[in-house]
């Protein structure tokens, strides 16, 4: 358990829980502590879905500007790099991922919460890349989860101003998938990552990955991986226990064991 990023397991949704005063600013310890999380996140079997969180204030303003200041572009080259793997590691998770955002979440914060497959977004949550008013442009894949989840022009936008989007835009943008009173944000991310976590594991990793990796391929060749994840699914106990439920029982009463 690293010192500002912890993960708390709880009946098979494990929460990566930022906590770095006073606003969760990702340095370069947030950052190894993030991917470290991450991994055994991703190892752990009793993890089934998991929940970005950052706390009841703040899910992330940023990067640590103070520290980036002072970087060369030899070292940039090291930091950036480093930054860009460790929110690679969380976006291919092979489980549900749920951001649950309070208050800010910008530049660097921002960035984390694109990796998730949902957003769920407090009434008073505001997001944007505001790395254009610093001179520079966002390099931990806000150029390009954002552009790939709400199109080129809209991402253009929010990138040349760097303005902050509040929650009800960012609701009709298609960043947020959800917006709730700010006291519900967590509680809200957990019961939907638990609704995924009671589910068929090995179904929703192929699944991730048949939307994932289908998004940076030929029409053709994205229906070959979905047709070879869909019959790979032929192999596992919860295909077997799904079907054979819905014949003695109707749909949506399977208890899947994740194998």
């Amino acid at each position: 358990m690293g010192e500002y990023v912890r993960l708390e397991v709880e009946e098979g949704v494990g929460t990566l829980r930022l906590d770095r005063p006073k606003m969760n600013a990702i340095d370069a310890q947030l950052r190894t502590e993030l991917r470290a999380a991450a991994v055994e996140a991703r190892d752990r079997d009793d993890v089934r879905a998991v929940v970005l969180y950052g706390g009841e204030r703040v899910f992330a303003a940023g990067a640590d500007i103070k520290e980036m200041s002072a970087l060369s572009y030899a070292s940039m080259l090291s930091y950036g790099g480093a930054l860009q793997e460790a929110l690679t590691v969380v976006a291919r998770l092979p489980k549900p991922v749920v951001a649950a955002v309070t208050g800010y979440a910008l530049g660097g914060g921002f960035e984390l919460a694109l990796t998730a497959d949902f957003r769920v977004l407090g009434e008073r949550a505001k997001v944007g890349l505001p790395e254009i008013t610093l001179g520079i442009i966002p390099g931990a894949g806000g150029t390009q989860r954002l552009t790939r989840l709400v199109g080129p022009a809209k991402a253009k936008d929010l990138v040349f101003t760097g303005r902050h989007v509040a929650a009800e835009e960012a609701l009709a943008l298609g960043v947020a998938d959800r917006v709730v009173p700010d006291a519900g944000v967590y509680e809200t991310a957990r019961e939907l990552a638990a609704q995924f976590a009671a589910g068929p594991a090995v179904a929703l990793r192929a699944a991730k990955q048949a939307v994932d990796d289908g998004l940076e391929l030929d029409l053709d060749s994205a229906l070959r991986l979905e047709t070879a994840l869909f019959t790979g699914l032929f192999a596992t106990e919860d295909r077997s226990t799904g079907m054979a439920s819905f014949i003695a029982e109707g749909p949506g009463k399977a208890r899947f064991s994740g194998r």
